[in-house]
Parts: structure tokens; sequence; C-alpha cells
């Protein structure tokens, strides 16, 4: 049972793409004194009746940004269509994803014909704006994640995660590397992003897997679940993401720390609402929106009140907005047709912030079809926006009738062969991109640059050209403290040539600067060995002794890497930590996610020195312990797959985004569902929130859910008339079956008979209708 909202997601044009290799999509700008104001030149919208099609000329000047910014066209149709995500190589070019199959129309006609392409665009005459395509890759369905590295590319198309070399701009030698990379999932909540991170591994949106290549084979670790479509990162390798009710979210430590034990469910530190306000301020009416015949959901103006589409949040990292955008992080709302701006601050290894202005956004646009769907980091320094200028984007399994007329009645469906990538630079500017090194010296200069996307190719490139030459000259720059991004960036280049030196990184540990601390200890993962790991636990515990605050977190995510090459040295780290931060949940949680299934052992070595159950980690641990025996009592999903296979793959794609693949509810997403009244109880209210979905706060087992903690709204599935009421009947005997539920069988008869009953029905119900029946 997903959470209702609209997609945040892949907003994708169908149709054939025409191209002229000759086009040139000329130089258009456009600004305005600020997002409350509109242009001297274009008179203020205020027929919204109607949603025509506009150039991409005709369309930015329906853009307001902030005062001292402009925006300008990069590429648009016909030399590109429906993209959705790109990647910049070294020559400058784009590599854009065109994923033309999604949501043709409101039933997604032909949603599973290989019609989807990676593209190159080049701008061949250096003035700013693409000029050239080539494609590289066609015949794809609804691809959706891509990632240069090495001699190949990286791409994500369901349900795989291919490799494919390139030899002359064309692919060569398709690699599997991942044939569950969408494993569940419908098509809004599958994984993307392929990000490649500070910390030489890749990571994705919507999924809790990484990559990184070893010579010619691929490793696959488990990591920590995130976000929903996009996914970025800060100066110091720290993730950032949301979903598409949620601002922004975020991780207070380095990504690769911390999953390690299955019975905690909530780790503190990661998944932290680093903005929790989730307001939006369209300058249009927005009923385009799917419940947005819903209380509260738009305004007395009909304009959006919260996200509702919120997606690929952007940490920009760029040299040309000025200081006061350092440490901004932008999001884009395609449902409301606007970019919000969010400020952070660091506080210790904390990360939180506020929006930038209240009542009006950085970038927003009266063009309903504008829709903002990934926002990048460039090697100019500028923020680059991909707009895959439609209608249509939410997806036919959560399309409500109300949608349906609203795209009707503006005529929303065509055209299907649009998009657009523009860029955001300051005004009366035209910044160009550096010269990028691909010899060792070069990119070893390259490193110290003010612009992160610069920084982020440097050592990707010296990783993948394997430059051992670069060794004496990236430890010199890890070691000085004037740049201290130059010095994060050179030690984890050296990680990637697998050229880290002990003694160097001992010294690190003892560096004043908590950033740089901070990366030494990151790193420690990929350098703790038989003949190390005495070393490092040394290192480690005289932090302890030092009472770094700071750095205690990271001691106990350390613990786990220990452990192999001494548990007993380990489990004293634990213990000292656990002792000294008592009441700390970031420590707390971190020793906690060394401990699978020996949690009460833990507890009962603290009891002495720790007398009193009040303490924080003491709570942690029963209540870790009390999860631990309720699964182990769950129900053999085995045989509940053998008797509901229907049942279970609609809930692996569908339900388990937010309801949790333990049944037990996610965090600010859906209430449990094992042990609900709801689930086990009267079979007509379990079919009918199914069905038509709910509304409002609920009470599950004596507490009341409602917004922030989930969302407060979950759509319902029986507006898509395709899905068999036979599978319907299957996903609701599983879940009343799951876990350590009991109730009886749901008959196909009997959904198919709620759906005649309720067939003109158009709106989620309410807690309140729902016990009237």
């Amino acid at each position: 049972m997903k959470k209702l909202r609209y997609p945040f997601l892949l907003i994708v044009l169908a149709g054939s793409l025409f191209y002229c290799k000759s086009n040139k999509q000329g130089g258009t700008t456009i600004s305005a004194a600020s997002t409350t104001e509109v242009s001297n030149t274009e008179p203020e919208q205020t027929d919204f009746s109607k949603s025509p099609f506009l150039t991409a000329e005709q369309s930015m000047k329906k853009i307001r940004i902030e005062d001292g910014f402009e925006v300008k066209l990069v590429a648009s149709e016909p030399l590109i269509s429906t993209p959705v995500a790109f990647s910049f190589d070294n020559k400058g070019r784009m590599w854009v994803i065109e994923m033309t199959g999604y949501m043709p129309d409101t039933i997604g006609t032909g949603e599973d014909i290989p019609n989807g392409k990676i593209v190159i665009l080049e701008d061949k005459n250096k003035d700013g704006v693409m000029d050239d395509r080539k494609v590289f890759l066609d015949s794809l369905v609804l691809p959706r994640a891509l990632c240069l590295i090495e001699n190949g590319v990286l791409i994500g198309e369901p349900t795989n995660l291919w490799f494919y070399e390139i030899k002359n701009d064309k692919p060569v030698n398709k690699t599997l590397v991942d044939d569950k990379y969408t494993e569940g999932g419908n098509v809004e909540h599958q994984p993307n992003g392929l990000l490649r991170a500070m910390d030489n591994w890749i990571y994705n949106a919507k999924s809790s897997k990484r990559y990184r290549r070893k010579g010619d084979k691929w490793l696959i670790e488990q990591t920590h679940f995130r976000g929903q479509w996009g996914i970025s990162q800060d100066n110091y390798g720290r993730l950032y993401y949301n979903n598409n009710s949620q601002n922004l979210l975020s991780d207070f430590f380095m990504p690769g720390l911390g999953a390690n034990n299955k019975n905690q469910r909530i780790l503190a530190g990661f998944n932290e609402k680093s903005v929790a306000n989730n307001k939006v301020y369209p300058i249009r009416p927005t009923p385009g929106v799917n419940r947005a015949y819903m209380k509260g959901v738009i305004d007395d103006s009909l304009r959006l009140v919260d996200f509702t589409a919120a997606c690929s949040p952007l940490v920009y990292r760029g040299d040309i907005f000025g200081k006061a955008y350092e440490s901004n992080v932008f999001v884009a709302e395609p449902s409301a047709n606007l970019i919000k701006r969010n400020i952070l601050n660091d506080e210790g290894y904390v990360v939180k912030g506020a929006q930038a202005y209240k009542g009006k956004e950085f970038l927003a646009s009266t063009d309903e079809r504008f829709r903002p769907v990934s926002l990048y980091n460039a090697p100019d320094g500028a923020m680059y926006i991909v707009d895959m200028y439609r209608g249509i984007i939410q997806h036919k399994t959560y399309l409500t009738p109300y949608l349906k007329g609203q795209i009707g009645k503006r005529d929303l469906t065509q055209p299907l062969s649009a998009g657009r990538i523009y860029k955001v630079v300051p005004k009366n500017t035209n910044p160009k991109a550096p010269a990028l090194a691909t010899d060792a010296d070069g990119l070893v200069k390259l490193l110290s640059s003010k612009n992160g996307w610069v920084r982020d190719y440097a050592q990707n490139a010296l990783i993948d050209g394997k430059f051992k030459q670069a060794i004496p000259a990236l430890e010199s720059a890890a070691k000085q403290t004037e740049n201290q991004l130059l010095a994060i960036h050179a030690l984890w280049t050296l990680e990637g040539l697998g050229a880290l030196k002990t003694d160097d990184v001992l010294a690190q540990l003892k560096q004043t600067a908590w950033p740089l601390r901070m990366e030494a200890l990151a790193v420690l993962p990929s350098l703790i060995n038989e003949q190390t790991a005495s070393k490092y636990t040394s290192a480690l515990n005289q932090m302890i002794a030092q009472n770094d605050t700071l750095a205690a977190p990271y001691v106990a995510f350390l613990a786990n890497y220990i452990k192999p090459y001494d548990n007993t040295a380990a489990n004293n780290l634990l213990v000292s930590v656990a002792k000294k931060y008592p009441g700390n949940k970031y420590v707390t949680d971190a020793v906690i996610s060394n401990l699978q299934d020996t949690e009460d052992v833990f507890k009962n070595e603290l009891a002495a020195s720790l007398p009193d159950s009040n303490v924080l980690i003491k709570k942690q641990l029963d209540k870790i312990i009390a999860q631990a025996a309720n699964t182990k009592a769950n129900r053999d999903p085995k045989v509940l797959l053998k008797d509901y296979p229907k049942g279970a793959a609609l809930f692996n794609t569908v339900c388990q985004t937010c309801h949790g693949p333990d049944g037990n509810g996610v965090k600010s997403l859906g209430p449990p569902l094992n042990q609900s009244e709801w689930v086990t109880g009267d079979k007509n209210k379990l079919i009918s929130i199914v069905l038509f979905g709910l509304t409002g706060p609920v009470k599950v087992n004596g507490h009341i859910y409602k917004t922030p903690e989930v969302s407060g709204d979950m759509p319902g599935i029986g507006y898509d008339k395709e899905m068999p009421s036979e599978d319907v009947a299957q996903l609701l005997s599983f879940i009343r079956k799951s876990w350590r539920n009991n109730g009886d069988k749901i008959s196909t008869e009997e959904v198919a008979s709620a759906r005649q009953k309720l067939s003109s029905r158009q709106k989620a119900f309410t807690v309140e209708e729902l016990n009237g029946m």
C-alpha cells in the first residue's frame, strides 16, 4: 500500500523523436527581479484554464528567478526528447537518458516498448549551447540512471544494471552487473542515481545497494536505504536525498558505515530530516495534483501547500554563485513547477538547515508543463536543470479520476516529444568550464579547484587512469592543511589507488580540524586488516580517552571492522564508548549497529558499569531485543510466497516502500501492517482502503499515526482498471497472513464485489467513513 502523493519522478515523454543534426538552439535567457515579481516585458498570466505547449524560448519567459540570476537554454527539442538524467564526460559533452516510454497517455499505453535511449550531446562551436546529437544506445525500456566510469558506462534499465565498455562512442562488451538492480518497486519506486561518491563507491536513491569496480569485478554491498529520486553529496562525501513529500533528508556520517544490524530499523544519523519544512510556494495555481481535491493539499488560491513531488536534491558545489550559496541545497518540485533553495549549517556532525525564503522560491514558473526533475553541478560552476517538459507526470497505478479530468480539461497529454536542459548562472555572466586535464600532473592540480564537480572529476579520472605516478604528489597534498578540500580529495584518491599508508592515516587522525579527522576515520574500513588492526585500535582508544566527542560515533561504527581480527578489542571499544556516552543517541545507535543478535549479551556486559536502566543505550537495547524477538515469531515467508505469488509480487512493488518488507512501517511514510487491526479486522474496511486509499490520522494498536510521523495520505490501487481483482485479493490475503498476522483469506469475488459497489468513488476514505460502514 504505497503512499499517496504525486510521483516526484520521471516525467517522461513518449512519441517519436525528431532530430536534425544541424539544429541550433540559440542562446535565449530570461531573468526577473525576484520570485514574487514578473518580467516587465511579460504580462502576468491570469488565465490558467489551459496549459498550451510552449517553445523553449516561450517557456523561459514564464520563469521567475531570484534576483541576480538568469536561466540559459542549453538544449531542447528536437535535439533531445524526454530527458530524465545526464552526466558530463571529460570533453564537456552530456550523456543524456531519454525515457521515452513513461506514461504516453493516462493509461500508460506502450510503457513496455523499448524506445528509450542514451544520447551524447555536444557543443561543437563552444558557445554554451548543444548543437550535435549522437545516439549511443537505443531500444531500452524505461532507462533511469547512468554513471561514466573507467572505460565505460553503467546504465540502469529495469530490472538490470549493465556496464557497457565504450569504443569510439559506441557500446561494446556488455556486462551484467546486477540482475536485481530494480528488484521490487514500480516505475515510480525503483532505484536511480548511480552517484559516484567521494568514498569511491556508487550509491543510489531508492536502494540499499552500493557498487564498486575492482579490476574486472563488480562489488555489491548492502548499505542504508535512501530516498526516492535523485541523490547528491556535499564537500565531505555525506549523502543527501528525499522522498516525494519531504524536502531534504541526509546522512550525518559517511555513507558506508553502520548498515550492519538487521534488527535495527532506525539508525540515528542516517535518513535524518536536515530541513523539516515542507512548504512550497508556486506562482501559479496547481490543480493538476493527484489529490488536489482533498482538504489541505492546495490552498484557497488553488496552489500546492506542501511538497508532493520533491526530487533530485542538489548540494550546490560550484564556484560562481557566491559565498551566500555555499552550503545550499536545491530541491526540484515538478508538480508545482519550481525549485526550492535551502541553507544548511554544520553543528559538529549534525547537519540541519532551513528554507532560504518564506513565501517564495529560488525559481518558479507559470508554465504548467515546466517539470524540473533532475538538478546537477557542472564543469562551468552553473546549476543545470533537466526539464522533462510535459503534462502527465503521475503514473497510471495511482492516477485518480480527478487528475484524469484535470489532464483532459487542459489538454495535457500531448505533445510527447519535448524536453529541455537549462543552466542557472549569475546574471550577465558567461562562465566557462576549465580545461579538463587528462594527465596525472594536471589532474592533481584540479583537486584544488573551488568547483566541487571539477574536484570529483579529477579524483575519478586519477583512479580510472590508475595514475600511480601521481602518488607522491597526492601524499603531499593529503598532508597539507591550508586547503582542506584538497587534502580530503587527495586522501580518497589514494584510497582509490590502493596507495594509503597506515602511518599517514594515523597522523591524519591527530589533526586539529574535525573534517580532516572525520575523513581519516571514514577511510579506515578499507585499511584495517590483520596487520594493521592493533594500530588502529590503539588510535581509536586514544580518541576516546582524549574525549573526542565528534569522533565517538565513528569509533563505534569502526569497531565492526576491528571485530574480524580481534573480537575482544572490538568489544572493548564498544564498551568504552558506550560507558562514556550512554545518553548520546548517535553513539548509542552506532554501538548497536555492531551487535546483531548479541544485543542481550552486550546489555548484560554493561550492567555492572551502567546500573541505571533508564540510560538511553539500555532503553535502545531493550527495544531492539524486543523487535528481534517479534521478527523471529513471524510466519515463514516462503510458504506465503508459494500460496500467494501474485500478492507477494504486488506487495513488493507497491506496498513495502511505505510499510517496510517486515510490515513494521517506515518512518515518515507509512504505519505498520504487522499486527494492525486494520489488516486483520473487518475485510470490507481493508478492501476499501487498498482500493481507494485512506486519508488523515489513523490509530494502529493504540497509537495515532499522522503527519509528519507518516504521510497523511495513502493511495488506492483500485483506480487502475487493469489491476485484476484476483491480484488484489492475493495481496490482501498475503498481508493478512504475513509476519504475526493471522487473518482469514480474502477472495477474488469479495474484491470484485467491492469494486462494483464503489465504482463511482473518486476520493480516499477517512477513518470516520470506514467506521460508519
